[in-house]
């Protein structure tokens, strides 16, 4: 059976010569752990909020929050859905309105729909007035009318995403590029 003097119970009471001072237990790993932390302090302050990797990413992210407020033709089936955030012609009342459409529809069929979902004065039937035009959002390039939509989605050089953004603006005949595309994105 042990005994334990009540004078030697705590090692701080001790008076013996042999007495070894305990070293700080795992010293080395507190110090590890506080290097840590402070270079991930550090890191944090630096990095603040990067952009997005890549376009097709940052589509992904916003498809998931254009389908809450997206609005189109419901009787399509979800799996043909192909969701935008369409930025509207510069002077609308809105900027911009998250919508869905079809992925086998024309481009002309597109801006029908989406004029009558913004309502906007569409005259693409008149061959004197300004036409309603669909624009890539990166390249400013107009969309030909009788292209579908799955063609440009499937494009090997700069491709639409589902969940991206186009542009709609009025052009005049024989335009093929929007000037500025970039600014409708602010």
């Amino acid at each position: 059976m042990l005994t334990v003097v009540l004078r030697h119970r705590h090692q701080c009471d001790h008076e013996c010569e042999k007495l070894e001072i305990p070293k700080p237990r795992m010293a080395a790993t507190q110090q590890l752990i506080k290097d840590i932390v402070e270079s991930k302090k550090e890191a944090t302050v630096g990095k603040k909020c990067r952009g997005a990797k890549n376009n097709e990413t940052a589509a992904k992210v916003a498809l998931i929050k254009l389908k809450m407020h997206a609005c189109g033709d419901t009787s399509l089936p979800q799996t043909e859905r192909i969701y935008f955030q369409v930025f509207l012609p510069k002077g609308s009342k809105e900027k911009c309105k998250p919508m869905f459409f079809c992925s086998s529809w024309s481009i002309g069929k597109i801006i029908d729909f989406a004029a009558s979902l913004a309502k906007l004065k569409n005259d693409n039937n008149r061959s004197t007035s300004k036409k309603l035009r669909l624009c890539h959002a990166a390249s400013g390039e107009a969309m030909p009318l009788d292209h579908s939509l799955a063609s440009w989605i499937n494009r090997k050089e700069s491709p639409l995403y589902n969940g991206g953004n186009i542009i709609l603006e009025y052009l005049d005949n024989g335009v093929q590029f929007l000037e500025d595309a970039s600014s409708y994105l602010e």
